[in-house]
């Protein structure tokens, strides 16, 4: 943003303008800027977003994978929105946007990111795909997470990742709680930084712009995702 440019009117009583600077370096941190390219497979990684469906949807169409993945169950914060599973819901979303039946597979047990990678891993080879690189759809700002999760679990294949093209404001109104958004980004964060420690993740090196604008929204209380204990 240039010297002296207006921000966007992304106000709600929620957040000012420095927390919305702030949750703008870590949105782009989580990102990860791949070129996409047409790969091997690809998984949707569950989530509450049904953008990554959308999203899948649309780099279907562009050739970039012949098979999806669609991987999730349900968690607590998903069994409202998905009661039938994320994968499930996802699925369903992809095939009324073009995608035809056989180019998905659906993983219904995964729980977490790390379930995401491997649970996949096993249905593809179970269905005889040979996989030597892999498209990684996920929320915008789960990008890195997913590219940490697979690098552990799953080093050799080349890991692309892709998501909505969407800036954080826009991501905002699409969910509906700013609040809810910045707390997620901090929260995924976290996760990022902790969780190499965990051998969970590869470990990912974090700006130091982007660990101070972390720590001052933390301070500020954006921390309903963060793990504790």
């Amino acid at each position: 943003m240039s010297q002296g440019a207006s921000l966007p009117q992304h106000q709600q009583g929620r957040i000012g303008d420095e927390q919305f600077c702030d949750a703008t370096l870590i949105w782009n941190y989580h990102q990860m800027g791949h070129e996409q390219r047409p790969c091997s497979a690809a998984i949707g990684l569950g989530s509450h977003d049904l953008g990554v469906a959308t999203a899948a949807a649309d780099l279907y169409r562009a050739g970039l994978f012949q098979v999806v993945v669609f991987s999730g169950g349900n968690s607590p914060t998903t069994r409202a929105r998905f009661p039938r599973g994320e994968a499930v819901h996802y699925r369903e979303h992809a095939l009324s946007l073009g995608v035809p039946d056989e180019a998905v597979l659906v993983e219904s047990k995964a729980a977490n990111t790390g379930q995401n990678i491997t649970f996949s891993r096993e249905l593809l080879a179970k269905a005889g795909i040979g996989v030597e690189s892999l498209l990684l759809i996920s929320k915008p700002y789960m990008e890195r997470r997913s590219y940490a999760t697979c690098r552990k679990l799953w080093p050799e294949v080349d890991a692309v990742c892709a998501s909505e093209p969407l800036e954080l404001d826009d991501y905002i109104k699409s969910i509906g709680d700013e609040k809810l958004v910045v707390d997620m980004l901090v929260g995924d964060l976290q996760r990022v930084i902790e969780y190499p420690k965990l051998g969970f993740t590869v470990e990912q090196e974090v700006p130091a712009d982007v660990y101070d604008a972390y720590e001052r929204l933390v301070r500020a209380g954006f921390d309903s995702r963060l793990v504790t204990g």
